[in-house]
């Protein structure tokens, strides 16, 4: 059976995004972002609803998972759920999240991403990408063993990334009371400020492991020399 055209306006913007994918790049193949915003001119999100395919089994990679890609490129990988079908490419059980609904949860989340730490505006590092946030759906763990879907404030690469990935609840709670009233108390202090203060070793110690090979041997020689002494 032949496909719906890409370009027939009365599929949305999500299925015609696949039909573009499957017709026109092909599965396996490199298309960029100004390639799929030139194809949909008239859609200001295009690549949001493009990525909304990850939900219905569909794998389109960038370079967060695959090296080669540079940051405008997305290579099409595997095709899912045929959503321009009838009865398919529907939300699965996931009601739409409102505007008021994402401005909440952003402040409340401190308008971070919260699995990265990185804030709108900023620039994924060693690309030109500027960082985007948006509401990720969740899945979390409960004391009574249920699974709950929670809305949490993420960029765009951790919320692909994070997709399959199940909270727990109950094994955090469980790891957090078998700490030292001091490592309590220090987690509390975290908690309470909504960002962990690092110490100067520790901040000392994140830096170092940015260095080369022969940078970090200096500081280890340096070290060895003190510990001789």
């Amino acid at each position: 059976m032949s496909l719906p055209s890409w370009t027939d306006k009365k599929y949305g913007s999500m299925k015609r995004g696949a039909l573009w994918l499957v017709t026109v790049v092909g599965v396996g193949n490199v298309f960029t972002k100004t390639q799929l915003k030139e194809a949909f001119p008239e859609t200001a999100q295009i690549d949001r609803r493009v990525r909304d395919l990850r939900d219905f089994g569909w794998r389109i990679d960038t370079n967060r998972e695959d090296l080669s890609l540079d940051a405008n490129e997305q290579r099409f990988v595997t095709q899912g759920e045929p959503v321009w079908e009838a009865g398919k490419g529907r939300a699965k059980g996931n009601l739409p999240i409102t505007a008021t609904q994402r401005r909440e949860i952003m402040a409340k989340d401190g308008h971070i991403c919260r699995s990265c730490g990185i804030t709108v505006g900023q620039v994924y590092e060693g690309t030109y990408e500027a960082v985007q946030l948006d509401i990720a759906r969740r899945k979390v763990r409960q004391q009574d063993g249920s699974t709950v879907v929670q809305l949490v404030t993420e960029c765009s690469r951790c919320r692909v990334g994070g997709r399959d990935l199940v909270g727990d609840t109950p094994g955090l709670l469980a790891r957090v009371r078998n700490l030292g009233t001091l490592e309590r108390s220090i987690l509390a202090s975290w908690m309470e400020s909504g960002q962990r203060e690092f110490s100067a070793l520790e901040s000392i110690w994140a830096e170092i492991q940015t260095l080369a090979a022969d940078s970090r041997e200096q500081i280890r020689d340096d070290l060895a020399e003190d510990a001789g002494t």
